[in-house]
């Protein structure tokens, strides 16, 4: 390829990459947060708790899926924000991404028993 060529594609990239929209959580130090999806688009930040960890912000926001799901609630998977990352919590586990429509990375699985763990922490049978 010619140097006018490979200018010309990453241009075209960088356009690309500019015209995606990115959603971003919120990044405030150690505050887990419930992400609630509006009608129009946007996000609502619900403050839970603060926490050191992605993990123990996993755990609240697990507790109270439980919680309202014992309520009679029917909403099986939910979102969540920490230190600028998204936390979906979902039926094999706990994914990650730091946006809303990036890729998204397992954080943690659940046990047979439904908890939630760091994959390769429990003992393979």
């Amino acid at each position: 390829m010619s140097v006018k060529t490979l200018l010309i594609l990453g241009v075209a990239a960088l356009a690309m990459v500019g015209c995606a929209q990115r959603t971003k959580p919120p990044g405030d130090a150690g505050v887990c947060y419930h992400v609630v999806p509006q009608k129009d688009g946007s996000m609502k930040y619900n403050r839970v708790v603060t926490v050191a960890t992605l993990e123990a912000c996993a755990g609240n926001l697990e507790a109270m899926r439980v919680k309202f799901l014992r309520l009679g609630g029917n909403q099986t998977d939910i979102y969540g924000a920490f230190q600028a990352n998204f936390l979906f919590l979902v039926r094999e586990g706990v994914l990650t991404s730091t946006s809303l429509e990036g890729p998204r990375y397992v954080a943690l699985v659940r046990t047979g028993d439904g908890r939630l763990a760091i994959p390769g922490a429990m003992p393979q049978q």
